[in-house]
């Protein structure tokens, strides 16, 4: 039996002591004596988190896949038990075989959000690892970085040895197998780091210079040596019906935050919302094989016990085996007695069969994503919806048994108005009358609940929004106001509600989502001014962070509200994530004029992703 790293008096006296024992149905468990590398893969929130996402336990499977890797996981320790761990001085342990992280090979961090920064400072604090790169010898593991946040990792260039740009299963194994050669050939961590640039996908921050002109803008961003590209380019999966799917996922013993099976039926997304950074750089689409996916199913099913079934993608409307996946998940579900999600479809191709097959499944709310409130705005972002589209989907909606809708919009968008903030509480009504206009009174089963959440426009590198100003703090704040009066003013008011994101942590978001390297001492201080768990919002403190960036020499508006010409260079700019820059400038001016572009399933935009993938671009009429 393995011995906790954490004494009994110790796991009596936290929260939730069940996130540090391990042991999980599924878990891996080796002779470490038998391997030749070891892995710790992180999630720098906790548990309950890091355990509901789908990208860590593909990378664990993988990994453990091997016999000669032990990939073992790590989470945040919540701040009862960092405090335990600071003050005994216990280091941060992988949950498998509860032994130290600092003794592992790589320590690998996916980084799925930007205010988990500080956080990742804990992890390398209580692991006892240098927090900067430079600081660290041939005996500590080897930093790596993953996820949606590195396609901006300059603010985090400090702390990382190197950066995988791009879908794990393309290069990490190739990355291991490196290792072990340099290894054997007795070579160190540096001519390690040299030769893991030469891989693609992989950025190593310390063979790059960066310059700044007078206005603090980037003059230049250069490598340092010949093994460092000029440009790194991000790894594709180019075929998702070769890696064999995840079939044994490991079980959590807490209730976690997405509590149930997931298939992931397939990668990227033909929309082009001008303002989803997952949308560009996970393009482009690829898709599973239907068939595969019910094999899956069942053995995902046999081997975890859960409740309920899920699919996952950026918008599972435009899989192509929907209808086909559904038929055969109903069986399933009745077979297992769990129950079938259906996230991620698209209100103007919702389709009135595919949620008839679905009737006799237990049902949850429904969520939408208009995002704007008035066409015009719509059109901007590049939506592809019309009010028409969003009062149809509602009706079949209504219609399919469906009371509780919850809807999604975004505020602080460029050119909005007074009319767009309306708009979003006038569109709420709309929905909400649809109910009353579709059902009659005798078959109402309980009543229609419409709530609206308002997130505030946070432009993401690698989308054509990239070049939008933010606001200010009392500037979101107004124009949430503006909707929450709005929202009172309308006729079926009892039937809708409202709620919105916080402003400051937009604006810290943006900061870090468009930041450069100079923001890392800034994410050094913060933490070590005692800032942790920045996403959780007891735990955020605004004012602080304002302080820290003030007492480093920034001002947060050249990040946020600053004004960006089309031939500024970026901090993200020598990464290839698929989409042209030629294509986002074009798609930054039809926004400003308006203009819808059609998707990738109608007409190819020349975006220039298809070099990727052979399966799923559509090269005929390209603009």
């Amino acid at each position: 039996m393995t011995k906790l790293a954490l004494s009994e008096e110790i796991l009596l006296k936290i929260e939730k002591p069940a996130r540090y024992i391990g042991g999980e149905y599924n878990s891996i468990k080796k002779v470490k004596e038998n391997v030749d590398v070891r892995i710790a893969m992180c999630f720098p929130d906790v548990y309950e988190i890091g355990m509901s996402h789908l990208g860590m336990q593909i990378l664990y499977d993988m990994f453990n896949k091997r016999d000669d890797i032990w990939c073992e996981r790590v989470f945040s320790p919540w701040t009862d038990l960092h405090e335990i761990m600071k003050r005994e001085g216990i280091p941060l342990f992988a949950l498998e075989s509860q032994d130290p992280v600092k003794d592992f090979d790589f320590l690998g961090i996916t980084i799925q959000y930007e205010m988990c920064y500080t956080n990742i400072l804990q992890i390398l604090d209580l692991a006892q690892i240098p927090m900067l790169a430079a600081d660290r010898s041939d005996d500590d593991p080897i930093v790596m970085g993953g996820g949606p946040c590195v396609y901006n990792p300059e603010p985090l260039a400090d702390f990382f040895d190197l950066f995988y740009i791009g879908e794990g299963e393309v290069n990490n194994l190739k990355l291991v197998d490196l290792y072990q050669e340099c290894k054997k050939a007795g070579l160190g961590r540096r001519e390690f780091l040299k030769k893991a640039a030469g891989l693609q996908g992989i950025y190593v921050p310390s063979l790059y210079e960066v310059t700044y002109n007078e206005d603090q803008t980037i003059a230049s961003f250069t490598p340092v040596c010949e093994e460092a590209p000029a440009t790194v380019v991000k790894a594709v999966v180019e075929d998702m019906t070769g890696p064999e799917y995840l079939k044994k996922p490991v079980v959590p013993f807490l209730k976690v935050t997405q509590d149930r099976a997931v298939l992931e039926v397939m990668r990227g997304c033909i929309r082009g919302c001008r303002f989803c950074q997952a949308g560009m750089v996970y393009r482009p689409r690829r898709e599973r094989n239907a068939e595969e996916l019910l094999q899956a199913a069942e053995e995902i099913l046999k081997n975890t016990g859960h409740e309920e079934i899920s699919l996952s993608s950026l918008s599972s409307s435009d899989y192509s085996g929907l209808g086909e996946l559904v038929n055969g998940l109903i069986e399933a579900c009745n077979e297992h007695h769990v129950n079938l999600s259906l996230p991620s479809l698209r209100i103007d191709s919702f389709s009135l069969d595919i949620m008839s097959k679905v009737q006799d499944i237990k049902k949850s709310s429904l969520t939408f994503a208009p995002e704007a409130g008035t066409q015009r705005m719509r059109n901007l972002i590049n939506k592809g919806l019309t009010e028409e589209d969003i009062l149809d989907g509602s009706r079949k909606a209504f219609a399919g048994g469906w009371t509780k809708v919850k809807l999604y919009f975004m505020l602080g968008l460029p050119t909005e108005t007074k009319e767009d903030m309306v708009g979003i509480a006038e569109l709420a009504n709309k929905i909400a009358a649809e109910y009353f206009d579709v059902i009659p009174k005798p078959e109402r089963k309980g009543m229609v609940a419409i709530t609206s959440s308002t997130s505030f426009f946070i432009p993401k590198p690698f989308t054509p929004l990239q070049w939008a100003p933010m606001c200010e703090v009392q500037d979101y704040i107004d124009k949430a106001q503006t909707v929450k009066h709005a929202m009172k003013d309308q006729l079926n008011h009892k039937r809708l509600s409202y709620q919105w994101h916080s402003p400051e942590a937009s604006i810290l978001e943006g900061v870090f989502a468009r930041g450069d390297r100079r923001l890392c001492k800034a994410i050094l201080k913060a933490y070590e001014s005692g800032c942790l768990y920045d996403s959780w919002t007891e735990q955020f403190d605004f004012d602080k962070w304002m302080q820290v960036l003030s007492d480093c020499g920034l001002d947060y508006h050249f990040y946020t509200t600053r004004e960006r010409s089309l031939d500024e260079i970026f901090p993200w700019d020598f990464i290839d994530a698929g989409v042209s820059k030629k294509f986002l400038i074009r798609e930054w001016k039809r926004a400003m004029a308006e203009e819808v572009t059609p998707n990738c399933a109608m007409r190819c935009a020349g975006c220039s992703a298809d070099r990727f993938s052979k399966e799923a671009c559509h090269r005929e009429n390209q603009n």
